[in-house]
Parts: structure tokens; C-alpha cells; sequence
């Protein structure tokens, strides 16, 4: 099972070719690494460069920074292995975690899988009350209009059987990547699964990025992509 394992990153220097490594390390079946830097200024691209040479890894370099969901889009569009995974470019999400995501689609039982914060038995750093929260309520909207019963929607990790995320018409270029592709596949005849997952979260002072400003894009995201099909 050949797996597409899509990377969008923005300034992220100090953890780009860590987390490489760390996928290079935990999965060893046949797969794929494909790169999206979006116009990063803190010498990432100058590191991803580096690597261009190598036919280990497809590298895109976007023209200006547009944003996660943009950049997940691209990555899409050159992905050829039968499911599709996506990772963040910072420490957060442990690829260590890649067979317990992948075992509902070796077992049959699944098309598109999500992980989950919030779930198992895996150990999570303790960081922010009112993240939780957040978290917490923009998966409960989203389940709300969704019908389906997710514990964490917001989670970075999300694989799909790569033919059934060519075929979604994505839009949003930010976060509301997560929202916009939740909505739509809740409207397909599709077999949904989670699996708990490890997280080292991010103080900001380490890197984090997300603000409660898109919170609030996540709340007119699943309002648009639920309300207005």
C-alpha cells in the first residue's frame, strides 16, 4: 500500500528535516514525500533546496504564502500512492503513529481516517484550557451540521483513499481546509474512522501559528460549506 504523505510548511527551519526524519525512520513500505513550502522566509526553502536533488522527495515552492489548505491542494495534485496522509512540518504529530492510522485501511474497514487528540490512550502534552475548548466546540458545530460523531476535527492527521480526495472540489487556502473537506466527504457514501493519536503541542513562543482569529474563520467555514452546498 503505497502512501502519499503531504508536508505543506511555512517557517518552520528548526523541525523541517526532523520530521523528515522521523517519517523516514517509522515507515518503511513504499511511499512518497511530497513537500509544499509556502513562500517561507526563515530559510526553509533554502534547507528543502538542499534536497531538491533527490528523488526521495517531490518539493513545490509556492510563489507567496497562500496558506495550509492552498498548499495541501498542491500536494494533492502530484500525490500517485493509493491513500493519501497529511503532516505537519513541526513535532506536534508523531508519524510514529502511521500504522495504527493505516491498520483500518490494511483491514479493509475504512476510506478515509482521521486521528484524534482527544481519543486513546496515547500520551498528550497538557498546554492550553481554552484550546481545548475551542476545539471542542468547532468539532461539536461541525458534527452538528455534519451528522457525523468526530471527537477532534481540527486533528492535522487526516488520511483518505488518494481517489476520493482528488475528486473534492477544495477552495479554502487557509485553515478552513479542515472544516471545508470535513463538510464534504460528510455528503459522500464513505466508511469514516478515528484512531487516537500522540500530541506535542506548541507553546507560541515555540512556533505555533493558529490564533483565535481562525477560530472564528473556522466558524464561517462550517457555516458556508454545511448551509450553503
Amino acid at each position: 500500500m503505497k502512501l502519499s504523505i503531504l508536508i505543506p510548511c511555512y517557517n518552520e527551519v528548526n523541525t523541517i528535516l526532523e520530521i523528515i526524519k522521523k517519517i523516514e525512520n517509522n515507515y518503511k513500505d513504499e511511499s512518497e514525500i511530497i513537500i509544499i513550502d509556502d513562500f517561507s522566509t526563515d530559510g526553509t526553502r533554502e534547507k528543502l533546496k538542499e534536497l531538491q536533488s533527490s528523488k526521495l522527495y517531490k518539493i513545490i515552492f509556492n510563489d507567496r504564502n497562500y496558506g495550509k489548505g492552498f498548499s495541501i491542494r498542491q500536494g494533492i495534485k502530484f500525490a500517485t500512492g493509493e491513500i493519501t496522509l497529511i503532516q505537519d512540518a513541526d513535532l506536534e504529530y508523531d508519524p510514529s503513529d502511521y500504522a495504527k492510522l493505516l491498520k483500518p485501511f490494511k483491514d479493509g474497514i475504512a476510506d478515509i481516517v482521521y486521528g484524534s487528540r482527544f481519543i486513546g490512550s496515547s500520551e498528550k502534552r497538557v498546554l492550553y484550557y481554552w484550546h481545548r475548548v475551542g476545539n471542542f466546540f468547532l468539532t461539536l458545530l461541525s458534527n452538528i451540521f455534519t451528522n457525523i460523531n468526530l471527537t477532534d476535527m481540527e486533528c492535522c492527521y487526516k488520511l483518505f483513499k488518494t481517489s476520493i480526495i482528488k475528486k473534492l472540489k477544495l477552495k479554502e487556502n487557509r485553515f478552513g481546509f479542515e472544516p471545508e473537506v470535513t463538510a464534504k466527504i460528510s455528503d459522500l457514501d464513505v466508511r469514516i474512522f478515528e484512531v487516537g493519536v500522540k500530541y506535542n503541542g506548541r507553546k507560541y513562543i515555540e512556533g505555533k501559528k493558529i490564533t483565535w482569529k481562525d477560530g472564528i474563520a473556522t466558524i464561517y467555514c462550517i457555516l458556508k460549506y454545511n448551509l450553503f452546498k
